[in-house]
């Protein structure tokens, strides 16, 4: 062989290596509550991985697998806390096994019970980010008190439930076309009994509808929440009658984390 194409060839094998692409960590937490694995996806944002000491809010999502939401989800983190315009989170993706099965409450409604061979499992989901996930995370990460929720369509019906029925769970509340149909629209129906009973530290919630989504529910939760008193609850709503229930997510998430999330 001609030395020169000899050392042509070591160039060509040299160029075809690759190395993986690493935008986050990921770890299997074991769930009792749940009697199955669950696979967690972590983004941290620059500012943690440059220090020793920082510690950073912390961003749960439901849809938080890599082949979900989370890698678009990781994006907007890093664009908008690169820019400014949003406090560094961690951010913490779910993946999902049976998503019918966690994100939905109980239901009387013979079509909503037919959409999966489970349903009506969000108090055990709730349990295990609250018992199982959230201590998790805190003995891996250096973390602070704060913590917010952000998911979209059945993920954003668990974030409404959960913001009525244990709002001390989480610090802010996002969701963007919640499922508020679910169980005939009771969650909305009775969301002004549910919060009569609740008390305590002020909370943020940020609601977004698409021209698809359930704009008279969503107006009218927006419309109890801002009337609550004492009011404990910031409530802001974005109708985003451009965007399609398909395309909501990532526009709906970018305003509300400048708007939810900004530099104090």
């Amino acid at each position: 062989m001609c030395p020169l194409l000899g050392v042509q060839a070591q160039s060509l094998g040299a160029a075809a290596k690759s190395d993986p692409l690493v935008i986050g960590q990921t770890f299997t937490l074991q769930s009792k509550v749940l009697g199955e694995n669950r696979r967690v996806n972590v983004y941290l944002p620059q500012a943690y991985t440059d220090s020793a000491t920082l510690r950073l809010p912390v961003l749960y999502m439901p849809d938080g697998g890599v082949k979900e939401d989370f890698l678009h989800v990781a994006g907007l983190v890093q664009v908008l806390v690169g820019n400014g315009t949003m406090r560094p989170f961690v951010l913490v993706g779910i993946e999902n096994t049976q998503r019918r099965r966690d994100l939905t409450g109980p239901t009387t409604n013979e079509k909503d019970q037919k959409i999966a061979p489970r349903v009506g499992g969000s108090a055990a989901y709730r349990q295990f980010i609250r018992e199982e996930l959230m201590p998790e995370v805190k003995r891996r990460y250096r973390t602070t008190a704060e913590t917010a929720i952000v998911g979209e369509s059945l993920a954003g019906l668990f974030v409404v439930e959960t913001l009525l029925v244990e709002p001390t769970l989480f610090d802010s509340y996002l969701a963007f076309d919640p499922s508020l149909w679910w169980n005939n629209g009771q969650l909305v129906a009775n969301a002004s009994a549910l919060l009569r009973a609740q008390a305590g530290q002020p909370k943020q919630v940020y609601l977004a509808t698409s021209s698809q989504g359930d704009l008279a529910a969503t107006r009218q939760l927006t419309k109890v929440l801002e009337g609550k008193t004492p009011r404990t609850i910031t409530c802001h709503y974005e109708p985003m009658p451009q965007e399609t229930h398909a395309t909501i997510y990532h526009p709906a998430a970018l305003k509300a984390f400048r708007a939810v999330f900004k530099l104090k």
